[in-house]
């Protein structure tokens, strides 16, 4: 809803009919933390002019003057966030600053902290006592954000800013191919300005790498060769050689700029303007970060954990308390891994026992990652049939969502495979969301670049954790939310999305999938693999365990192939803490559903839990209880 009016810093103000003077003055773009990373702008559209508007106006009630003050600040800071973070924003649908990339310098972080510190200094003036139940969540949503970036500023360096994972060498390539349409002349010149203005950012991106070299914070060894085989892998390819196949690139924009009726000199002037982009600016600024990262070989540690870290303890604490939500200690988390694993093991054997299987369990474990009947053929052929599978499991789970949800998410979902520039390095799957405007589906990306790390016995489970009712779910539901400001539809808290996520694993076995044994079997594993991640994470980042000894514990007590281990344990390493937030979130939401069930008895209703869960965004797990609480009183407040 646009509005004129003014939230005050107090030393600065922002007014929205500003804007465009804003948009038109900077010349520069931002990094990511906190809160900021996630405040990303949709559009917003004010009530029908129709006979039903005054109705409205007389039902809805009055808003406080110091909630409409939050209302505003709320508004403008979204529109403030819009403009520093375009690349950002273009995921969300928002492509007026499409030519654009975020800022990762440190001056704009630094000043990223400043705005941080003047936006909590206003919230410390609002009279929350003033504010809706709805708003008082926002104002607490909003805050804790702020909070939490303040909290890790000290250990901001201690960040990876890129690794083999994930990062700015793979991301410019994902955001180009899966979120920048070209739909007209302008998109053409919007994605050759994008491509030209790719050695800025890079710049940024090396300023940081060598931040903390300075500071002794170093890459692990093993990561630099696979950085460096990952963006040397966007340069293979004409224009870039003489090869027959082109780059990822260049193919993705010619196939985009063919689908365009534009007159063929205007079309040739095009290609003309991205293969020159791609030589004088793509493919320096690809040498420029490989040198960079190259120049950490003979520094690199060999150590895998944070431990190594100046304050490497302490910023494991914070990681922890970011992810889970929780004031865990790395030792609670190690010794919850610990007794979910044997329960785990001990539900294993029950579907041992279900097909016939006699002996030990590491003996079926190993049989089930050997045995190539439970695989598609790495092939093809294998992963066409993998992907139209996983198709299938997640059309059938749409068809009894009803019984369990009363709220669905309107945007379409897709199952799409990884791309082969990244694949290798790539986690097994993920999902991108859609933007709140639907002008995107949802995607379940599923990484088969190894079939033997992709086993039927998993894919039902997987299906359900990334598509439905698991993340497109729960965050396309989120993005459509009406009632909410905007920075509320994206925000993102690790323990609620990903626990929601394996929940909804466990949920689907309630909804009557898993018939086959085996199946049900993967469940188990997937479930088993979370579990092992709270041991193997805090067994790197606290007590000191190399990368062997990690894979070496999840080749012992899950089914799980070696390579996806090793994989596995590459990706705690490189993002430390994120990895414990799926089994702490998915234990808290059945535990809370249970604690509602039993105070509810035969009033429980599956349908208003999972509405309750979903209709406020992604919360922290204190907070979902107090939602799940609030529910328990209102039904029991209620005649039967």
């Amino acid at each position: 809803m646009p509005i004129a009016s003014r939230y005050r810093y107090p030393n600065a103000s922002f007014n929205i009919a500003n804007l465009n003077d804003i948009r038109h003055g900077m010349a520069r773009f931002t990094s990511s933390f906190g809160l900021i990373l996630t405040l990303l702008l949709t559009s917003c559209g004010g009530p029908d002019a129709d006979s039903n508007a005054l109705s409205e106006a007389v039902l809805t009630p009055p808003v406080s003057a110091e909630q409409q003050r939050l209302e505003d600040f709320f508004t403008a800071t979204w529109a403030e966030d819009l403009v520093r973070y375009p690349a950002s924003a273009s995921y969300l649908g928002v492509n007026d600053r499409q030519d654009q990339w975020n800022d990762v310098t440190e001056s704009f972080q630094l000043a990223s902290l400043a705005i941080t510190r003047q936006r909590l200094d206003f919230l410390n003036g609002i009279d929350t006592s003033q504010l809706s139940e709805d708003r008082l969540l926002s104002y607490r949503l909003y805050r804790l954000d702020l909070e939490r970036t303040l909290a890790g500023a000290p250990f901001r360096h201690h960040r990876y800013v890129i690794h083999q994972f994930r990062g700015p060498h793979t991301s410019p390539v994902s955001l180009l191919i899966n979120v920048h349409a070209i739909n007209s002349m302008q998109d053409a010149e919007a994605y050759i300005a994008r491509l030209n203005n790719l050695p800025l950012y890079f710049d940024g991106v090396v300023e940081q790498i060598q931040i903390r070299a300075d500071k002794g914070l170093f890459l692990v060894d093993w990561m630099i060769p696979k950085i460096i085989e990952s963006a040397s892998n966007v340069l293979l390819g004409a224009p870039f050689d003489a090869g027959d196949e082109p780059s990822v690139i260049w193919a993705d924009f010619n196939d985009k700029l063919d689908q365009l009726a534009l007159a063929p000199a205007e079309i040739n002037q095009l290609r003309e303007d991205a293969r020159s982009a791609l030589f004088n600016a793509v493919r320096p600024a690809y040498q420029k970060l490989i040198a960079a990262v190259r120049s950490q070989q003979d520094r690199a540690m060999p150590e895998d954990g944070v431990w190594r870290f100046p304050d490497g303890e302490a910023f494991y604490a914070n990681r922890l308390n970011v992810f889970t939500t929780t004031s865990l200690t790395a030792a609670e988390i190690h010794q919850a891994g610990l007794d979910n694993v044997e329960r785990l093991h001990s539900e294993m054997r029950a579907v041992m026992a279900e097909l016939g299987e006699r002996g030990d369990l590491s003996a079926f474990l190993e049989r089930v990652r050997s045995d190539q009947a439970l695989r598609f053929p790495n092939t093809e052929e294998g992963r066409s049939a993998y992907l139209d599978a996983a198709r299938t499991a997640i059309d059938d789970m749409a068809k009894r969502l009803p019984a369990y949800f009363g709220v669905l998410p309107r945007a379409e979902l897709v199952v799409k495979r990884v791309e082969a520039y990244r694949e290798r390095s790539a986690g097994k799957a993920f999902y991108q969301r859609p933007p709140s405007d639907e002008s995107r589906p949802g995607i379940y990306y599923a990484n088969l670049y190894d079939m033997n790390s992709m086993p039927k016995t998993d894919l039902e489970a997987l299906a359900f954790h990334e598509g439905l009712p698991g993340h497109h779910l729960q965050l396309a539901i989120a993005a459509e939310l009406s009632h909410v400001p905007d920075f509320q539809r994206h925000t993102r808290f690790t323990a609620f999305s990903e626990g929601w996520g394996l929940y909804s694993e466990y949920l689907a076995k309630e909804m009557g999938f898993y018939q086959d044994p085996y199946s049900n079997f993967g469940r188990l594993s997937m479930e088993l693999w979370r579990a092992a991640r709270l041991v193997v994470d805090t067994g790197l980042h606290h007590k000191q365990w190399t990368r062997e000894q990690a894979v070496a514990y999840l080749v012992t007590n899950t089914p799980n192939a070696v390579y996806d281990c090793q994989r596995a344990i590459e990706r705690y390493i490189a993002m430390p803490g994120q990895a414990t937030a799926y089994m702490i979130g998915k234990l808290r939401i059945v535990e809370l559903r249970e604690m509602a069930r039993q105070a509810l008895g035969d009033r429980f209703d599956i349908r208003a839990f999972h509405d309750v869960v979903l209709e406020s965004g992604a919360v922290p797990l204190d907070q979902l209880e107090a939602h799940v609480q609030r529910l328990v009183q209102d039904v029991l407040a209620t005649k039967p």
